[in-house]
């Protein structure tokens, strides 16, 4: 009870901000606490100037951290808001003023449990950096090396939680006042929320993201990360190298530098290409602020708070149902939604056909340097309600990745399409993982699989059969007569499993 008024108190204040914004529709359009939607509207009903998603943005950004990262959530949900809210939304930037350097050096010195002087010859106390979570500072350490020091905000622990369970309550709300949203999952939406600010709040986790990202790109010299510093990195301090290098998307500093636009762009898209399908592991943060081109014309990342990933299923479906679409087979788009399960088996294919034919043609038919995939995966994301669809949370961090990917390329040359830049590593990619050498061998592998479990399966067998003979689990008399009966026939199958088996090894052997 207490938890609910407090919860309540809480929601107030963020309606009275919202309302101060004439932004309240959110809470209007799901059904939550009319009551407290009502008496906000009394009290603090303003009009206010731009779109609803610019006037929402703002009045998030004012509510503080966790707000503005539920926003940058749903800048990812254009089928809950439709695609002009979430493309304000995902304007919305993550900077918040700075808190004092003083703080930040006391934070660190309480971390490591050591003076500033013997980590540091230098610390600039001006912030480069200020965003909801932690903030950067430039550094010299006491062996010479130029870094970039990310310090946590203080008390933000205790701030994310008192508003994510705020969000956990609105979400519940959510799916008692309108069980027809059940199916978007606001309650795991909220529960994925919190699971990414807690790693983000933890920047040995970060440490460890950019590590691997680091090690997937090893040797490619056109993708670089920066090194971390483990001795100087904990829960609440993270330091890395610092990285010299002109902003991504300032197409004029960079041909000033001496870079070829067309040359960068290409590097970048090759880049997110590998990432998303060859790794399954992305950077999910790639706001210009966040990408350098360095003296040397590689792609320098910085800021992995916020990382995706997608297994390799998840990533061959989206292959498969990219590649129908480009291809114009609907009908192969529609069934690999049927295939992957995304769409439940009592929807029409031909309706889904007709759909995604009425998302593809309009997008297709532009000019090639102004198609958009992410444009073509939001489309499709909003027909959900009308089709069952179930959120899939991996696609729809990869749509808005894509979205802000996309929009930087166009700023580096607007006649070109990042997509088609990369076709040679996604024609190869796509040659061995969709083509017939790939479906063998993933069938030989599933076969192995089996071999590798069936040892097991009858030892759980064998095991019950013997607890049943000692007497510690009795059997209905129907069930014992039903085994009897099948005897013969389960002897037969064992056999036969275990000589296929054998078959299929000296095959494997001898290919």
């Amino acid at each position: 009870m207490f938890g609910a008024l407090k919860n309540a108190g809480h929601l107030l204040r963020v309606a009275r901000i919202l309302a101060r914004h004439d932004a309240l529709f959110p809470l209007e359009i799901f059904g939550v606490a009319p009551g407290i939607v009502a008496v906000a509207k009394l009290i603090s009903k303003r009009n206010a100037e731009g779109r609803a998603g610019q006037r929402l943005a703002r009045a998030l950004n004012e509510a503080g951290p966790s707000f503005i990262k539920m926003g940058q959530a749903l800048a990812t949900r254009s089928d809950l808001l439709g695609e002009e809210l979430a493309a304000d939304l995902s304007e919305l930037q993550d900077r918040l003023p700075a808190f004092p350097g003083a703080q930040a050096k006391a934070t660190i010195e309480a971390e490591f449990a050591e003076d500033m002087d013997a980590m540091f010859t230098s610390f600039d106390e001006k912030p480069i950096a200020a965003a909801s979570i932690a903030q950067v500072h430039f550094a010299v350490t006491s062996d010479g090396r130029e870094v970039a020091v990310k310090v946590l905000r203080p008390d933000i622990e205790d701030a994310f939680n008192r508003d994510i369970d705020l969000l956990r309550w609105i979400a519940g709300l959510v799916e008692t006042a309108r069980p027809d949203l059940k199916r978007l999952k606001p309650r795991e939406v909220i529960e994925t929320l919190a699971q990414t600010v807690e790693l983000e709040m933890d920047l040995r986790f970060e440490a460890a993201a950019a590590v691997e990202l680091a090690e997937n790109f090893e040797g490619d010299a056109d993708f670089v990360v920066p090194k971390v510093d483990w001795s100087r990195t904990g829960r609440r301090v993270m330091v890395t190298e610092r990285i010299h290098g002109v902003a991504l998307d300032d197409r004029n500093a960079l041909v000033d530098a001496g870079h070829d636009p067309d040359d960068i762009l290409l590097k970048a898209a090759n880049a997110t290409f590998r990432q998303v399908f060859r790794d399954g592991f992305f950077h999910a943060d790639v706001h210009p602020g966040n990408l350098f081109v360095t003296p040397e014309g590689a792609i320098g990342a910085v800021d992995f708070g916020i990382m995706g990933r997608m297994d390799l299923k998840t990533r061959r479906i989206l292959a498969d149902m990219l590649l129908a679409f480009l291809t114009r087979d609907y009908r192969r788009a529609a069934e690999v939604h049927f295939e992957a399960g995304w769409v439940p088996p009592h929807r029409s294919v031909d309706a889904f056909t007709q759909a995604c034919r009425s998302i593809g043609e309009p997008i297709l038919d532009k000019p090639q340097n102004e198609i958009s995939i992410a444009r073509l995966l939001g489309q499709l994301f909003q027909i959900t309600e009308t089709f069952e669809m179930e959120t899939q949370p991996q696609l729809l961090l990869l749509q808005k990745t894509m979205l802000v990917a996309e929009g930087t390329a166009r700023q580096l040359n607007p006649e070109a399409n990042m997509w088609m830049l990369a076709r040679p590593l996604i024609e190869d990619w796509m040659r061995e993982n969709l083509g017939p050498e790939a479906r063998v061998r993933d069938a030989v592998d599933g076969i192995t699989d089996t071999l590798g479990r069936l040892p097991r399966i009858l030892d759980g067998i064998e095991e019950s059969a013997g607890m049943i003979a000692d007497g510690r689990v009795r059997l209905h008399p129907d069930t014992i007569r039903s085994l009897k009966n099948s005897e013969t026939s389960y002897g037969t199958l064992v056999k036969g499993l275990w000589v296929a088996g054998a078959v299929l090894m000296v095959i494997l052997l001898l290919t």
